[in-house]
């Protein structure tokens, strides 16, 4: 296994400790950084996601640097990326941090886009990232850090830093959904 699956990997297991870290009863308490309080494990459970949001961002930069890509790292890539954001949103949801219409259209279009990539396989085809969804992956892994973190440090400035990505991501969300499908709707052409 090279090494840009194995970051691969290493994210898909960061997941459920993330989940233990930020769910579980620890009672660590809280702590407070310029103004902004928050739990101990908000701090540690964004400290982990950011962490593996940056192996999301290394496995592909090394994998087309290096041509280590192979049809694992094509499959578990985007699969981590999308177990990684959902798990996080639903726990930010059930928190009360997130409204859940927003996580909804958010868990559906990635849904929705990974059930298009399957089609477009058994065509003989590969749906590449396009910028817009490149943007929404972005601004999702920010999105959550800082929410996370209860906007930390923009809080004590008074600058919803963290709801303002949170839009922002969840209009990319709908926009990068529309524009693929849009741009592969040839893929429906037998059955309609």
């Amino acid at each position: 296994m090279n090494l840009p699956n194995k970051l691969t990997v290493i994210r898909i297991f960061m997941i459920p400790v993330f989940i233990v870290v930020v769910v579980a009863p620890f009672g660590w308490g809280s702590v407070t950084f310029l103004g902004t309080k928050m739990a101990v494990t908000q701090l540690v459970g964004a400290i982990i996601f950011a962490a593996a949001s940056i192996t999301d961002w290394l496995d592909g930069k090394i994998a087309r640097s290096q041509g280590l890509v192979t049809n694992f790292g094509k499959f578990a890539d985007p699969l981590a990326d999308k177990m990684l954001v959902m798990t996080a949103f639903i726990v930010l949801v059930s928190q009360g941090v997130v409204p859940s219409w927003v996580a909804a259209i958010i868990v559906c279009r990635e849904l929705a886009v990974t059930g298009l990539r399957l089609l477009l396989v058994e065509h003989g085809e590969v749906m590449a990232a396009a910028w817009p969804g490149k943007i929404k992956t972005s601004t999702q892994m920010f999105a959550i850090i800082f929410l996370f973190l209860n906007n930390f440090p923009f809080a004590s400035l008074g600058i919803p830093v963290d709801q303002i990505l949170l839009y922002i991501c969840l209009i990319f969300t709908i926009y990068s959904g529309i524009d693929y499908f849009a741009k592969n709707m040839d893929v429906f052409k037998d059955s309609m």
